[in-house]
């Protein structure tokens, strides 16, 4: 271990440790962590760097981030546990649980269309402001009342914004709480994962500050106002900043306000990997984990604009979008904005999880992200 990375990891691992080192060096990072948990087992659990911009404060065994949308994968789970639960049916239509869904045309979207972003509902079609998206009741009504802007199911079309917004109203619906209370409740207490989506006041001191990425690079103007990726993501526009304020950690925002570390993440989603339990807890049935990898759509996505391929929660890798994966290999992945990374391995019972304080561009991961994962796979037997 170099002195710059903290915590442990089997020596097959080295390499990668040295990469997380060198990230810190050369300034690509600020701070970072990494976990792989294999069988149960947590073969990496490294950090390093700091866990503010002007590098005074260390980052530590405890610290947490802000991960963006690697938050997905914790509200995925939590709808995929539901049904597992008989509670809801990834076959049924939404309105089944949710009868104002169907308004405008949306009769026949199907709750497997949500958790795979093709539901033709990437993001609002009225105008919203970041304070709206802390209103739970105008940001969901608005969501049930409007039309699909495709056809649902023919092709996915990031969520980005509204994703914890639509399986949030599920999970109120059938469970009776909020999304928010069933993470922490059935989830992160259970299997004591240090995560919750935002962040309570007697935390704010371990959280990480986020440096933003470059401005994104799309001239959103130039397309026409009726362009998916344009209404997506400027609606409202995307600023990191947001995410150090106090109404963002009072939220419940199950598509980006998740709040934890790379080992937290590797606790909550290594269930997924290993049969559906880890630590004893037990959280889907493999019949359940199967679902996952019925593939819902495969080509551009709308919102994105790579070639997706998506599964039921989760996207499905591939050579065109995670190359660094070996492509003979079944894994479900998200990323969240700036880099951070969760892949899940069930073939090899492996779960792989970055996160980090620098962002980059990129929702799907960037160079970090391919690095470290390339390194962890060439390491595993």
């Amino acid at each position: 271990m170099t002195s710059a990375v903290h915590g442990h990891a089997d020596a097959r691992f080295d390499k990668v440790t040295d990469a997380l080192a060198d990230e810190l060096s050369t300034g690509a990072e600020i701070g970072a962590a990494i976990a792989v948990d294999i069988d149960g087992e947590l073969v990496v659990d490294i950090w390093g760097g700091h866990a503010d911009a002007a590098k005074t404060v260390p980052w530590a065994e405890d610290t947490i981030v802000n991960v963006w949308s690697c938050t997905k994968t914790v509200t995925s789970l939590a709808a995929l546990m539901l049904a597992d639960r008989g509670l809801l049916d990834l076959d049924e239509p939404v309105a089944t649980y949710w009868p104002e869904f169907a308004a405008n045309g949306k009769q026949d979207v199907r709750v497997r269309h949500l958790l795979s972003h093709t539901s033709g509902v990437a993001g609002w079609q009225e105008p919203m402001t970041t304070d709206d998206l802390f209103d739970w009741e105008k940001a969901t009504s608005l969501l049930a009342a409007q039309a699909p802007w495709w056809e649902p199911g023919t092709a996915s079309g990031y969520q980005a914004l509204n994703f914890g917004f639509l399986i949030g109203e599920l999970v109120r619906r059938v469970a009776g709480k909020s999304l928010k209370d069933f993470v922490g409740d059935d989830i992160a207490r259970p299997l004591d994962a240090d995560f919750q989506f935002g962040a309570r006041p007697d935390d704010y001191g371990r959280i990480a500050e986020l440096t933003p990425p470059p401005p994104f690079e799309i001239p959103f103007d130039r397309l026409p106002e009726d362009n998916p990726m344009r209404k997506t993501l400027t609606n409202p526009p995307s600023e990191a900043g947001v995410a150090h304020t106090t109404a963002w950690r009072d939220a419940d925002l199950g598509a980006v306000n998740g709040h934890g570390n790379a080992r937290s993440l590797a606790r909550m989603l290594s269930p997924i990997s290993l049969g559906g339990s880890a630590n004893g807890v037990q959280l889907l049935s493999a019949q359940t984990i199967e679902r996952i990898f019925d593939v819902q759509s495969h080509g551009p996505d709308l919102v994105l604009a790579a070639p997706l391929k998506m599964g039921i929660g989760y996207g499905l890798s591939t050579p065109e979008v995670t190359p660094f994966l070996p492509p003979e290999e079944r894994v479900c992945f998200w990323g969240g904005w700036g880099g951070s990374m969760v892949l899940m391995n069930p073939d090899r019972h492996t779960t792989v999880t970055y996160v980090m304080n620098k962002m980059r561009p990129g929702t799907l991961g960037n160079e970090r992200t391919a690095r470290y994962a390339r390194l962890i796979y060439e390491a595993l037997p």
